[in-house]
């Protein structure tokens, strides 16, 4: 799923980080409600393809110093520095400068009294400037965030939707009087006033008689007072957009994909040439694939026959009907179900654990999950940890008490005794991955069917590489 060469990389055209994260989350999830909604999201956004570009154009310029959660974990948390009332002070005391520097311009008082006036504004401002300071600091690392952000809010603003997931998600960012955008443009513009702190002279004069800074750190408090339960939501929608561009960009580019007819039929999924979407359409053999609810399927095989490739296509069908995505098939219906797979554990030597170990904590989160829910559950050779005695008598039982509970699912093996369960339950069936030898050479057609397999080809590979 993620990783070099994954269904990640292969759909993942997010410009955001918090978008990228959105979409892993969104494949992730397990969440099988309103599928045909999230279908319908998908489909409309594929059809905008100039205003996708768009989007995805100015997303990609966008280049931030801080994260967007450090950031509203910032203006949610931030606490005013400077009374309120300063800012009606600062307005007065404006106003007096304008009329001694009038006065003066007259010669009707004499220069020191202005100066003394301008270092009383000094005074003012040195007296509350650690604060300024702090406030000017923080907001540096959030400037360009708001400045590049307004855009991208714009972008969702001006255009029309028609699904009501897509109108929800746009009105969150309508203001009554203003819009989301132009708050943002307007708190960056904000945060620009304090970069004139860099130029002396200005920062001097500005400070000495017109309490600049003061007046620029209240307007800026004011705004996130104002704001700070509200942009984490609009964030939250930029991001909604930037992970939805990548899965209705799939769409877009996959006209022969089909999406799934959600049912609430037996079968859990019942497809008509399915295939894994990462292989070459060209060279890809697929399989017809029918499975009814709270059953299970033991998938025997040859090696390199197809076992896995085919797991992992029945898991991607899964994750991309339960995402709302269309699936490599002509035909599709499914029954929505969770997924839960068992397939690279790996062992860690940081952690010191073992492989076996590793295995034996994804079985038992896998056992407490089934108490609570139903899931579709997939796995490829379990208890490799062990000798093949243990093995044996570990798995049945733990394909058992899968059978026993109320999930439905596939196992492959190479221990062909784990298919005399078939034998004792009427749920459990039997299917195989087989290759031929001809002409001294190995054949795989990658077609699954029923049975038990018999035969196995680790011998002749050995011979064939010359390794024995």
């Amino acid at each position: 799923m993620f990783g070099g060469g994954s269904f990640f990389q292969y759909i993942n055209r997010t410009a955001t980080s918090e978008g990228r994260k959105l979409l892993a989350n969104i494949l992730t999830s397990n969440n099988i409600n309103d599928i045909d909604e999230r279908q319908k999201v998908a489909k409309e956004l594929a059809l905008k393809t100039t205003w996708r570009q768009n989007f995805t154009a100015v997303a990609n310029l966008i280049n931030t110093k801080t994260a967007i959660p450090t950031i509203v974990n910032w203006v949610h948390s931030y606490q005013q520095k400077l009374p309120s009332f300063l800012m009606l002070f600062s307005y007065a005391f404006s106003g007096v400068s304008l009329v001694l520097i009038g006065l003066l311009s007259f010669s009707i008082i004499p220069f020191s009294i202005v100066l003394i006036w301008f270092l009383i504004g000094l005074s003012i401002t040195a007296f509350y400037i650690k604060n300024i300071q702090e406030l000017a600091s923080e907001t540096d690392k959030a400037k360009e965030t708001f400045n590049q952000y307004h855009q991208l809010l714009a972008q969702i603003e001006n255009e029309t939707f028609t699904n009501s997931i897509l109108k929800d998600k746009q009105q969150k960012i309508q203001q009554e009087n203003k819009k989301a955008s132009d708050i943002f443009k307007e708190f960056s513009k904000k945060l620009d006033a304090f970069d004139q702190r860099s130029n002396f002279m200005i920062a001097l004069a500005g400070n000495g008689l017109f309490l600049m800074d003061i007046r620029n750190t209240i307007k800026i408090e004011k705004w996130i007072t104002t704001y700070k339960n509200t942009i984490e939501e609009w964030f939250n929608v930029v991001s909604f957009f930037d992970a939805q561009n990548s899965l209705a960009n799939f769409v877009f580019n996959k006209p022969e994909y089909v999406f799934p007819n959600i049912s609430k039929e037996k079968a859990v999924l019942n497809a008509v040439n399915l295939g894994h979407p990462l292989l070459n359409p060209s060279k890809r053999i697929d399989n017809d694939f029918v499975i009814d609810t709270e059953n299970f399927f033991i998938v025997t095989g040859a090696n390199m026959a197809g076992k896995s490739t085919f797991l992992r296509s029945i898991s991607l069908a899964i994750v991309m009907s339960n995402t709302g995505l269309p699936i490599c098939a002509e035909k599709v219906s499914y029954n929505p179900i969770k997924l839960i797979t068992s397939m690279r554990t790996s062992d860690s030597l940081s952690e010191d654990e073992s492989y076996f170990y590793a295995e034996l904590k994804r079985l038992k989160f896998i056992v407490n999950e089934i108490k609570t829910d139903n899931y579709f559950i997939i796995l490829d050779e379990i208890l490799k940890g062990t000798n093949s005695q243990d093995k044996a008598i570990g798995s049945k039982k733990f394909v058992e008490k899968l059978n026993n509970s109320k999930s439905t699912g596939i196992i492959a093996t190479h221990d062909v005794s784990l298919c005399e369960l078939s034998n004792e339950y009427s749920s459990v069936k039997n299917y195989y991955f087989d290759a031929e030898i001809i002409n001294d050479e190995l054949d795989f057609d990658y077609k699954m069917k029923n049975g038990v397999c018999e035969n196995m080809n680790a011998s002749f590979l050995l011979k064939k590489m010359e390794i024995v």
